[in-house]
């Protein structure tokens, strides 16, 4: 069994910034191929990073690249999803989720096993 809990959510301004952070359990936390998702008000839950052990490069979705930077802490267990420039467009709730045998970065949700239980981000224009 694997749980993650996210923190980090907040209020913000328009262009501030925001770290989310998950921290996962699981002592093969390192093979995991992991994700941030979001979702707004009356919308589908979306890919926004997702990165894995065996690719050199993240994955981001359009509407974030050049903003968001995922990253990993091996020795913490924890991934992040750094959020710059924000917009209101960005807020929604933000989910991390862990795929435990995928070598390669993840974007479709429903090939995740585990999902946290969400922080929520509201950018204020």
């Amino acid at each position: 069994q694997v749980q993650l809990v996210e923190s980090g959510g907040g209020l913000v301004q328009t262009g501030g910034s925001l770290r989310l952070s998950c921290a996962a359990s699981g002592r093969t936390f390192n093979l995991y191929a992991m994700g941030w998702f979001r979702q707004a008000p009356g919308k589908e839950r979306e890919i926004v990073s997702a990165n894995s052990w065996g690719a050199v490069n993240a994955y981001y979705a359009d509407s974030v690249k050049g903003r968001f930077t995922i990253s990993r802490d091996r020795g913490k267990n924890t991934i992040y999803l750094q959020m710059n420039s924000l917009k209101p467009e960005d807020t929604a709730v933000y989910y991390c989720a862990a795929n435990i045998v995928s070598s390669r970065p993840v974007v479709d949700k429903d090939q995740y096993d585990y999902w946290g239980q969400g922080t929520q981000v509201i950018v204020s224009s």
